[in-house]
């Protein structure tokens, strides 16, 4: 599963990358704590949507309650599963959740995610930060849902929104940073930028859907970093921000030969 993503900057920067964006509800979204935002805090998150001509930019809770979630014991249990959409399930399997919600899709905007390798003789696993080569920004395609059953905010009249991420099969170098744990070897959906807006098509017919679904992030595009640890409150000992490189003694190189980490400047 990819339980942690990263957005480590303004939300102009989203602005800026969708054109005539329409912002409908507006919350306060600190880019510090976005820079490390946890799936399983099923907090509010900026996503995008497309209806007609115009982006929307929403904020939707990351985690999905279905409907025959209808009881506290049931959400408690079922909604740390929801977080992520397998892509082989959305067109792939009749009887999905996911099938059934496909037509409701959405980008979910970050700067990075964050995934954890297992070291054969090390007690803790290694985190990275991961990007795509040469971009500030990307966006990983989701799906969202409004759960009828859920009360609106009483405050605003607004219905309670929604996301998944969708993930899909390990590329070369992301099955051996995510090597471990029930989800093992699988990914975000990367997608280059052009299929990222094909994503939001309105008339997307299934077929074309299944292109996108189809699609690997070759492996010479991700850029992967050893950091120190994202979870707690613990400081790195060298007073870095979370994302940059962190160095491990005698942390072995990926079997692709990449050495511990990959490190890109911008300019």
């Amino acid at each position: 599963m990819c339980l942690d993503i990263a957005f480590y900057s303004a939300l102009q920067l989203i602005d800026d990358y969708f054109p005539e964006l329409v912002h409908d509800n507006e919350i306060n979204f600190d880019p510090d704590m976005g820079m490390h935002f946890m799936a399983l805090g099923h907090n509010r998150y900026p996503v995008i949507t497309r209806e007609g001509d115009h982006y929307h930019r929403r904020h939707f809770e990351w985690g999905i309650i279905a409907e025959y979630m209808d009881t506290p014991e049931k959400v408690k249990a079922m909604r740390k599963s929801m977080v992520n959409a397998r892509s082989e399930k959305i067109l792939g399997d009749p009887r999905s959740f996911w099938h059934r919600i496909r037509k409701a899709r959405c980008l979910i905007p970050v700067t990075g995610i964050y995934e954890h390798r297992e070291v054969r003789g090390w007690k803790n696993k290694v985190p990275y930060h991961i990007r795509l080569k040469g971009r500030r920004l990307f966006c990983i395609p989701g799906l969202y849902h409004f759960n009828t059953r859920i009360p609106s905010d009483p405050e605003t009249g607004e219905m309670r929104g929604m996301f998944t991420l969708i993930t899909r099969a390990g590329n070369e170098v992301m099955r051996q940073i995510h090597n471990s744990g029930d989800n093992a070897f699988r990914m975000p959906l990367f997608l280059p930028e052009e299929l990222e807006r094909e994503w939001l098509k309105p008339d997307l017919t299934d077929e074309e859907m299944e292109k996108i679904l189809a699609y690997e992030m070759p492996s010479e595009e991700i850029v992967y970093t050893p950091v120190f640890s994202i979870r707690g409150r613990t400081p790195r000992p060298d007073g870095k921000p979370k994302t940059e490189f962190f160095e491990y003694f005698n942390l072995p190189p990926l079997g692709d030969g990449g050495g511990g980490g990959q490190v890109e400047l911008f300019g």
